[in-house]
């Protein structure tokens, strides 16, 4: 696999082998690549939960489980949670 780098990530990578943490560029890649995807969990984990979210309200409209849409309520809930940084979303 070859991978094409900025000039500044090349000399980042560069300069992480030779202050001796990582023996190599190729050490360097899979520890940013291992980061990244421990970073990137979370937010899979939170978006598999909306998902089935989702699902089960799709299955209960398909059931006739639905009640009346409050426009105001909803409106008020989004606005506290976008004020509040989506504090309990």
């Amino acid at each position: 696999m070859y991978v094409s780098l900025t000039p500044e990530l090349e000399q980042l990578v560069h300069r992480k082998v030779e202050s001796g943490l990582y023996l190599s560029a190729s050490e360097v890649v899979r520890e940013a690549l291992r980061l990244l995807e421990e970073r990137d969990k979370p937010q899979a984990i939170k978006c598999e939960e909306i998902r089935k979210e989702i699902q089960l309200g799709i299955d209960q409209a398909d059931r006739g489980e639905v009640a009346a849409l409050d426009v105001t309520g909803t409106l008020a809930k989004v606005r506290s949670r976008r004020r509040n940084g989506c504090k309990g979303a």
